[in-house]
């Protein structure tokens, strides 16, 4: 039977449906993520925190267009940015061009930070590459970016 067109409601389809195994995935990945930037010391952040880390430019980014990268609220993207900026990660400039918007930055202890990420992001992609076996790692990212490319 094609997984296209599997029977709905069935155990089977609940279970393997690829939404829910991508889902999984995320799950577990991130999850190895966050061990790893806790075991580099910066454990008491979260998930949602991550998210600025993905989207902040490191030149600095309006709060804007964070939350617009981020797919949230500005009211949610501003209580990360508090949050944050509270640890000492970020920091909040005026905008040279816009006197009423901030831009976002990441202070030197956020930089660290930044590496720190970077190094967790690596670890948790060399897990899941020596679990899946190079070939199969570089298929599904290939899959993943065409289909993320493809989004409208």
């Amino acid at each position: 039977m094609n997984a296209l067109t599997r029977e709905p409601f069935t155990p089977r389809w609940r279970i393997d449906n690829i939404g829910r195994l991508l889902n999984n995935a995320i799950k577990r990945f991130e999850s190895r993520i966050l061990l790893e930037m806790e075991k580099a010391g910066y454990g008491g952040f979260s998930l949602s925190h991550i998210t600025i880390t993905r989207n902040l430019d490191t030149e600095g980014t309006r709060a804007t267009e964070l939350a617009r990268r981020a797919g949230i609220t500005k009211q949610s993207m501003g209580e990360l940015i508090a949050q944050l900026e509270q640890s000492g990660i970020i920091e909040r400039q005026p905008d040279p061009n816009d006197r009423r918007a901030k831009i976002i930055f990441f202070t030197p202890a956020g930089m660290k930070w930044l590496d720190a990420f970077g190094t967790a992001l690596n670890r948790a992609e060399q897990e899941m590459c020596a679990e899946l076996g190079e070939e199969m790692f570089e298929a599904l990212r290939n899959a993943l970016l065409r289909y993320d490319r493809n989004r409208h």
